[in-house]
């Protein structure tokens, strides 16, 4: 019997759902995100291939931005277009945000320290989750010793160099490398690389609609001293200058709302650290400084400011990116920087992955034990979290 595609708007729905319960289980942020998507969406749903999902998550760490949700957002349009995007980005974000603007509104204090045993389930169930993103990303991605060499010296580049330098210096170490070590003839055709319609006219308004973010919200937020454009002109440059993620973003969030005002520090460092718990993005932590300073209305204001321009930014360069892809040597390149990706992948399961998650002997064994139900293929993500938080709250 032929299979028939999904309606459009079953598409819609069917990405929100697959993306929410994504953002009710993905803990132990982006990097353990990337592991989560590509089980999910390369391993079980195989809405992406493997090296399609290799370049965009390249993409997307070459650029500013939450990278783990501008992935999500560009998995999302891939299957079911702008509607698709909107769904993934909402569905994935929404249980995080609501807690953080809940907390943001009432103050709540949570004592964390009774729920150790259940935030170390989490922890360790991120290692087993990360681990199987690599096997399966190594087995695809660096089928040859040329190009395992080159993953084993990015993942030494990126444990060596600080934060966003040792991300980006291994995918340049990536590029630089390719014409030694990748061979055209092992490249995967074009049709298996990134593959996203999007039109000019929308690429273009995407850029447009960026750059005016950038320029015009200083100005107004200034001339109008008005706190939503003011909330909204500090998180928008934290989500457009800032690579790396959450963590990487916390220095300029502080000097954007500690320093002027907007929240005190002893607010402000509470509901990060709660933060750090929660499931989904980091940058869901907006949704907790526009919560305290303006209720509601304002903690959407924020979350949408500082999402936008990365998801802005990664509509207006897809176009460029898909047509220089298919140069040779734009080509070979990419062999380089997707080997370069697993070499990253490998350094952050190292650190922060298994350094914040594996502690003795016992955590070790029930990540081997999650690992090994991971690769019957029976166990979903959203069981297997669930299933190593309450093994963490019972056995350790």
């Amino acid at each position: 019997m032929t299979h028939h595609p999904p309606e459009p708007d079953k598409r819609f729905l069917e990405v929100f759902i697959t993306f929410l319960q994504l953002g009710f289980t993905s803990f132990g942020g982006p990097i353990a995100h990337l592991g989560f998507f590509q089980t999910v969406f390369v391993q079980q749903k195989r809405w992406i291939s493997a090296e399609a999902y290799a370049e965009l998550v390249a993409l997307c760490q070459f650029i500013p931005g939450p990278a783990s949700s501008q992935v999500g957002f560009g998995i999302g349009l891939q299957r079911a277009g702008v509607a698709g995007a909107l769904a993934a980005w909402v569905g994935f974000t929404l249980p995080s945000a609501l807690l953080m603007l809940l907390l943001g509104v009432t103050l709540v204090n949570l004592d964390l320290s009774a729920y150790q045993g259940l935030i170390q389930g989490l922890k360790i169930t991120a290692v087993a989750v990360v681990c199987w993103a690599l096997w399966n990303m190594a087995k695809s991605l660096t089928p040859d010793y040329r190009r395992r060499s080159i993953a084993l010296l990015a993942a030494g580049v990126a444990l060596i160099l600080p934060g966003i330098f040792g991300q980006l210096g291994a995918l340049l170490l990536g590029v630089l490398l390719a014409p030694w070590l990748v061979k055209t003839t092992t490249l995967a055709t074009d049709q298996a690389g990134l593959q996203i319609p999007i039109s000019t006219s929308l690429a273009v308004t995407a850029a447009v609609l960026f750059s005016s973010g950038l320029l015009l919200l200083p100005l107004l937020a200034i001339y109008t001293q008005d706190s939503s454009l003011l909330i909204s002109d500090a998180m928008y440059r934290a989500g457009a200058l800032v690579f790396g993620g959450g963590h990487v973003v916390l220095p300029l969030l502080h000097a954007e709302t500690v320093s002027t005002g907007l929240i005190n520090a002893n607010d402000f460092l509470a509901g990060y650290g709660v933060a750090q718990a929660m499931p989904g993005p980091l940058f869901s932590f907006a949704a907790f400084i526009g919560a305290h300073t303006g209720g509601a209305l304002m903690a959407l204001v924020a979350l949408v400011a500082i999402f936008l321009p990365g998801c802005l930014l990664l509509i207006a360069i897809l176009p460029v990116w898909q047509k220089l892809r298919r140069h040779h040597w734009l080509r070979q390149a990419l062999g380089g920087v997707n080997a370069a990706v697993v070499g990253l992948l490998a350094a952050a399961l190292y650190d922060p992955v298994i350094t914040a998650g594996i502690h003795q002997w016992q955590d070790a064994l029930l990540a081997l034990v999650l690992l090994g139900l991971l690769a019957t293929g029976r166990i979903p993500v959203w069981l297997l979290v669930p299933l190593g938080a309450l093994a963490g709250y019972t056995l350790l």
